[in-house]
């Protein structure tokens, strides 16, 4: 100590730095032992906040599936209560029905005393339907037999009404086929007879004189009335005639030409105009008066040696116009005697 003093007062200095560092670095060390602790307390707390978090979360769900079950129970009580409310109703309804029927079971008691009475007497009505029974019973065997006797009937009828149906099926066939036939040589004939029909229209073409109111109308030759009868009458006039005489050679020429078995006839049909008839005249109606030329012809022409049977006379009166209208041109061209060639 004295020395260390005497050290001082000779001016020399002590060694404070050394201890300084110490100190600092054992201050350091509390220091960082102080952040380490602090440090692994801190991540501690904060592990521990993150666990609390997620069993909060944890509790929510459950809370909230509480909630949910909390409602359907809830619900499920409302329907419970429901049920309950109809179950009581349907119980009340019950016992009034045993209600009910207690009432009927204490009637149906009191009546069936009365219908022990009764049932005797349904026992005497139950032999006698008995009896009515056995005898329907013999009644249904004789029909029985009766219809097997008719069923054997219908069975030999249906056979026959078989073998008739056969020979009407042969039959329809040969009709069918003669059918066919008879069409087939109608068509001959027809042809036949509407290649004379051209040859003798064809004729009357060269024939007769060649006059403008004398025309060809499709299969019809046409001779204007006024050509063979003055107007009103049905009597032929001279050139009437002459040209009717020409008309019958042709005819006459065409029944040499035409075979036997071809039937035909010429039609000589008459026509008038609108005009009404004078009541001068003999004839009550246009179509009196049509009619009347047409036999006039018909009559010239056999008169001339025509063969009747080859001959048909018609009257169509003003309803069978040729040229629509009413001026002059229009009825004397409807004012006409027409001939048809066709078969029969």
């Amino acid at each position: 100590m004295a020395n260390r003093l005497s050290r001082r007062g000779r001016g020399e200095e002590a060694p404070y730095w050394p201890g300084f560092v110490d100190a600092m670095a054992q201050l350091l060390l509390v220091i960082t032992f102080l952040l380490s602790v602090f440090m692994i307390a801190q991540f501690l707390l904060a592990r521990q906040i993150s666990g609390q978090d997620s069993a909060l979360g944890q509790l929510r769900s459950q809370i909230a599936e509480l909630t949910q079950l909390l409602a359907l129970e809830k619900s499920a009580k409302a329907d419970a209560d429901a049920q309950l409310l109809a179950l009581t109703d349907d119980l009340n309804a019950q016992k009034s029905k045993n209600a009910d029927l207690l009432n009927n079971l204490s009637a149906q008691n009191a009546a069936g005393l009365g219908a022990g009475n009764t049932i005797s007497g349904l026992q005497t009505a139950l032999d006698g339907e008995k009896k009515i029974s056995s005898e329907a019973l013999a009644k249904v065997e004789l029909l029985n037999q009766q219809i097997a006797a008719m069923r054997r009937q219908l069975a030999t009828l249906s056979a026959l009404l078989d073998d008739s149906e056969a020979r009407n099926k042969s039959s329809e066939t040969q009709i069918a086929d003669l059918g066919r036939r008879l069409n087939t040589a109608l068509a001959q004939k027809v042809e036949e007879l509407s290649k004379y029909r051209s040859e003798f229209f064809g004729r009357l073409r060269q024939i007769l004189s060649q006059r403008p109111d004398i025309l060809v109308v499709g299969d019809r030759f046409v001779f204007q009335s006024e050509v063979l009868f003055p107007k009103g009458s049905a009597d032929l006039n001279e050139a009437g005639q002459a040209e009717m005489a020409k008309l019958a050679d042709a005819l006459k020429q065409l029944e040499k030409e035409i075979p036997s078995d071809l039937g035909w006839i010429l039609r000589v049909d008459g026509h008038t105009d609108k005009d009404p008839i004078i009541l001068a005249t003999k004839f009550a109606s246009n179509w009196e008066l049509s009619s009347a030329r047409a036999t006039a012809v018909v009559k010239y022409l056999v008169a001339q040696g025509v063969s009747p049977e080859h001959l048909a006379a018609a009257g169509f009166g003003e309803y069978q116009p040729l040229v629509p209208g009413d001026t002059e041109d229009a009825k004397s061209q409807n004012r006409r005697i027409e001939l048809k060639l066709t078969e029969k």
